[in-house]
């Protein structure tokens, strides 16, 4: 995974200590923070349109849509 931000020295211990307790590595937490987060800002938007089924999209398939991708 490319390391697109720089996160501050506390959120990277957080993380990094995340990881260790989890397993999980820290690019997929990022992840799946990410997706959580988004998920819950277009629910309190209203912008999630609850007709159509939701697809899961990778972080590499948003970005690359997005145009920061490679």
């Amino acid at each position: 995974m490319p390391h697109l931000l720089r996160f501050p020295r506390d959120l990277e211990t957080r993380l990094e200590r995340a990881s260790h307790h989890t397993g999980i590595t820290k690019a997929e937490l990022i992840e799946r923070l990410v997706q959580d987060g988004l998920t819950d800002l277009e629910t309190q938007l209203l912008l999630e349109d609850t007709a159509s089924p939701r697809v899961e999209r990778s972080i590499d398939q948003l970005l690359r849509e997005s145009g920061l991708g490679a």
